[in-house]
């Protein structure tokens, strides 16, 4: 009965489940009280800053020393503010401005807010390198394309994020930007020999370890050179050999999503998370999709369950136990910590950001900007992938209509793109300006027909790229603002209005 216990104890400290409303129900509550260490918060569990931290409270009034996680890498996913867009700009718009002191600034400032709110884990930054431009769930969420630009403000985010006392983590282990599948679907294949994991995708990694990085969460990938038959969530050549020995990672190794098919496809959210801990995990990160207790008791028994029947051992269990545990008491004794003062001019810090990392491409010089009138905008607004929320605000037409009077919309999705629409979009435009709003128009037929149809007919329309830049060659003036956050809305709809503030 003893051991059963300790074993029960054990299992409940690797599991960080998500739960669903604005307050923590009776069984997140009840399990806080028993042992449980950690919880992780979603848009669904978000309505005000306020609100938020009255959350994170109770949750401490059960565990004073609660993991409170949460996935805000700023830009494009964001959970804090889903609900009207980030005030900061993503990471592969930092990666364009390439400045070390913003991207720590900016991280910084956003722990801030994160433990103003309670909040002591963040699963960021993307230290992967997207090396694949068609890559359908990485994109913006990387700093860039090239492994010493990724480096740098990878280790400069953690900086900057975990001096506000906030516990940083790297993902998606060991590397996510060389795939073409999303592995909230499918599994990825990273065909990548060993020399050239370690030339591109593991530099990102490595940086992260020498800055200190209190986390890192493993990615669902087939990584082929290293093990050819386990996902990296479920290998111990990539965890344990690769990640803990070679590298000398120290801290906690969480999963993604446990639930994500690519890992639970063949298992079963239970048997992927028992093997994810005996592959070399320390903790199991479940509830984006199945945030019931249920599923955080089928998690916790599974790892009973395979302790019992002798293919994961006890001491591993123990072990990732007392690493959570570490982090846990890093994170409480962080909290402690006396608040960088805020300076002058902070508050707009994203926007400024979010305005250097702007770069227009003026190809005719018939086009005036400012624009002289109101003009009707088009966003072609593509289906996103399940890391960003759905329904968080993004474009050009909503700020510039605050900045212009009398500008209109039309938006447009892939089934929607129809000729007629294009044809009544174009009716509309008749007599003003015509902005044209993509977002990573390269990935999708759909969006490049929708945009050469609209440019045969408006060779003066602005394109305004909000997604990774395929070519600025498209539009009598092309402005790419390398993100689609609400403040790198708000930077291309100044320079189209003429309202940029120093």
């Amino acid at each position: 009965m003893k051991r059963g216990q300790e074993l029960l104890r054990l299992a409940e400290t690797v599991v960080l489940p998500g739960f669903v409303g604005k307050t923590p129900p009776d069984w997140i509550r009840r399990r806080l009280a028993d042992g449980m260490s950690g919880v992780v918060l979603f848009s669904r569990n978000i309505a005000t800053p306020s609100q938020v931290a009255d959350l994170t409270a109770a949750l401490r009034a059960e565990n004073p020393q609660v993991l409170v996680g949460i996935d805000e890498e700023s830009g494009e996913v964001t959970r804090l503010e889903a609900a009207a867009g980030s005030t900061r700009p993503g990471s592969f718009a930092l990666g364009v401005v390439d400045d070390l002191e913003l991207t720590e600034e900016i991280a910084r400032d956003l722990g801030h807010d994160l433990a103003l709110a309670g909040i002591n884990l963040n699963f960021a930054p993307s230290a992967d390198v997207n090396s694949n431009p068609d890559n359908p769930v990485i994109g913006l969420r990387a700093f860039g394309a090239d492994a010493d630009l990724v480096s740098r403000h990878t280790a400069a985010w953690i900086r900057g994020l975990q001096s506000a006392g906030v516990a940083a983590c790297a993902k998606h282990f060991p590397g996510h930007g060389d795939t073409s599948v999303d592995s909230h679907h499918g599994v990825p294949l990273v065909a990548a020999t060993v020399e050239e994991l370690h030339e591109v995708a593991l530099r990102p990694f490595r940086a992260a370890i020498a800055e200190g990085v209190r986390m890192v969460m493993t990615g669902h990938l087939l990584v082929s050179a290293l093990d050819a038959e386990m996902p990296a969530t479920l290998s111990r050549r990539v965890l344990h050999d690769l990640l803990r020995v070679e590298l000398g990672f120290e801290g906690v190794i969480v999963t993604d999503g446990i639930e994500m098919a690519a890992v639970s496809g063949p298992y079963g959210i239970g048997g992927a998370s028992a093997r994810a801990i005996a592959a070399g995990a320390d903790a199991i990160c479940v509830g984006g999709e199945h945030a019931e207790e249920h599923t955080a008791i089928e998690v916790r028994d599974a790892l009973v369950d395979a302790v019992t029947e002798g293919w994961l051992p006890e001491e591993r269990l123990a072990d990732a136990a007392q690493r959570v545990c570490e982090l846990a008491l890093w994170s409480a004794s962080a909290a402690h910590r006396p608040p960088v003062p805020a300076r002058p001019g902070d508050v707009a810090i994203g926007l400024a950001a979010a305005r250097r990392a702007l770069r227009i491409t003026r190809r005719s010089a018939d086009v005036v900007l400012p624009l002289l009138a109101p003009p009707h905008v088009v966003e072609l607004a593509p289906e996103m992938n399940l890391a960003i929320e759905k329904g968080t605000p993004w474009g050009v037409g909503e700020p510039l209509g605050k900045l212009l009077p009398g500008t209109t919309v039309t938006r447009l999705g892939a089934s929607a793109a129809t000729g007629s629409a294009i044809e009544a979009a174009l009716a509309a435009a008749a007599d003003r300006p015509l902005v044209i709003v993509v977002r990573d128009a390269h990935r999708h037929p759909w969006q490049t027909s929708a945009l050469s149809h609209l440019l045969a007919a408006r060779p003066d329309a602005i394109v305004v790229e909000m997604g990774l830049p395929g070519r600025s060659d498209l539009g009598a003036v092309h402005i790419a603002t390398h993100g689609a956050s609400r403040v790198c809305g708000q930077a291309a709809a100044e320079i189209l209005a003429g309202d940029t503030q120093p």
